[in-house]
This record gives C-alpha cells, structure tokens and sequence, in this order.
C-alpha cells in the first residue's frame, strides 16, 4: 500500500477508482430535447421515509444545468449488457440518445430499456462540496427488474460480479 499525494488529481482518481460502482443514467426531456448523463456516484437508501437517492455531478459539468430544469428526472440504474450504451451516454456528443432504447415517464422522465431498477425522481435538495455539487433527489416512482445483473464499473472498466455467498431472499 503507497500513501496518495492528495495534491495530485490523477493519483486520487485512481485511488478512488479502486472502489467499484454501480451506474445510473440521469435523463429527462428537456425543452423538447432528450438530455442526460451518467454517474457512477449515485446511491440509493439515504432516506426511507420519505424515499431519496443522491448523486454527485462535477460544478464544470455542461449537461447539470440543463437536466436540473426538467420537472422529473428519470433514474435508470444499469443493467449487464448496458456498456455500450453507458459510454454513449457519458461521450460529448450532441446525440448522446441515437439508437438507444428510452421511454418517457411523467413530466418527462425518461427511462433505459432493459435497466435493473427505474426510478421518477424530483430535486429535493443541491449542495455545494469542494468542486461538485451533490444532489438529493425524492422518489416518485420506483420500478424494479429482478434477476437483473448491474452494471459494475471499477477501476476506470466495466465489471462483472460474481456471488461469494449463494442469494438469499428477503421476507
């Protein structure tokens, strides 16, 4: 184990690569157009009651203040199978929707075909954090695929995971 520079961005980024993620789309329709981006920070379970999820988006990020002015957010988290679909997503292309298996929810939410879990969302609350912004949204909806592998991103790929433990339900 090396001690990280913490004035060094790269070598923090690598660090922190060392933690596998989940990965989700944040898309909406937004003044007629279909807008989105990917996080690989998003988390679910912050609060139950009422329902939220957060994630974080870089203060430079160009998409955010287009996507925030959407009156719901579609959440779609990542299903094996979605890389390809992931990068386009994540890439600066203008078309960043060509070809790709969406669907429109309330206020213009819009959904990945095929994703593990779907959530309709609201911005409940932005803050302020060194050079991101964290985003707490309120759940509307929430939409749930079983037996549906995730999308698995570490250390800057794409990852499969493989049971330690047999599955075991929850009652």
């Amino acid at each position: 184990m090396r001690t990280i520079t913490l004035g060094d961005r790269l070598d923090i980024e690598t660090a922190f690569a060392d933690f596998p993620s989940g990965v989700a789309a944040l898309t909406a329709m937004v003044d007629g157009a279909p807008t989105g981006m990917v996080s690989t920070s998003f988390t679910v379970g912050i609060s139950f009651e009422p329902p939220q999820v957060l994630f974080s988006v870089q203060k430079s990020s160009r998409t955010w203040p287009v996507l925030r002015r959407a009156e719901r957010i579609g959440v779609s988290v990542l299903a094996r199978g979605h890389e390809a679909a992931c990068l386009q997503l994540a890439s600066r292309s203008r078309d960043r929707f060509a070809g790709l298996d969406v669907t429109e929810g309330e206020g213009g939410a819009l959904f990945v075909g095929g994703s593990a879990l779907r959530l309709e969302c609201r911005i409940s609350a932005e803050h302020d954090t060194g050079d991101h912004v964290l985003v707490v949204l309120d759940v509307d909806r929430l939409d749930a695929t079983a037996n549906t592998e995730p999308l698995v991103y570490h250390r800057r790929g794409f990852r499969e995971l493989l049971a330690a433990t047999p599955h075991r339900d929850v009652a």
